[in-house]
C-alpha cells in the first residue's frame, strides 16, 4: 500500500470550504498519484498542521473542520515548545493518543509500524 503525501495542496472538505493543510497524506488504495485537479477532492487520510501565527485556526477552526469532513488522524506539530500532538477520529471529538516532545522517542499512529524521535521534527538527526 504506502502512503501519498502532500505539502500545502488545496484540498476540497466540503462544499463551501477548500483549504490548504500543511502537510496532507493519503493511503495509496485511496489516492494512487496526485490529481492535476485542484482543489482536490479526495479527504486525506492524516493531516499535520505546523503551529504558527494562527494557532487558533489549527487548534480550533481546522481541528473542527477536519474532524467533520472524518479525516482519521491529525497531528500538531508545536516548533516553539518542540511539542507533537496525535489525535485520532471518534465520532466525539478527536481522541489524544499521545504528547510527546523533543527527545522522546514515540510510534505515533497512523505511522507507528515505525519509531522515531520526535526531535527529526525539529532538524535533529535520529538519535536519542
Amino acid at each position: 500500500g504506502g502512503w501519498l503525501f502532500g505539502s500545502e495542496v488545496l484540498i476540497q472538505f466540503d462544499e463551501r470550504q477548500a483549504r490548504r493543510p500543511d502537510v496532507a497524506g493519503w493511503r495509496r488504495e485511496r489516492l494512487s498519484a496526485m490529481p492535476a485537479e485542484v482543489p482536490i477532492a479526495v479527504l486525506p487520510d492524516w493531516v499535520c498542521e505546523i503551529l504558527s501565527n494562527n494557532r487558533a485556526d489549527d487548534l480550533v477552526a481546522k481541528m473542527r473542520l477536519y474532524h467533520q469532513s472524518k479525516v482519521a488522524h491529525y497531528w500538531v506539530i508545536d516548533p516553539e515548545a518542540e511539542t507533537l500532538a496525535v489525535y485520532r477520529w471518534h465520532p466525539d471529538g478527536y481522541l489524544h493518543l499521545l504528547g510527546a516532545q523533543k527527545g522522546e522517542r514515540v510510534r505515533a499512529e497512523p505511522f507507528d509500524a515505525i519509531e522515531f524521535v520526535v526531535g527529526v521534527l525539529f532538524g535533529d538527526d535520529d538519535e536519542a
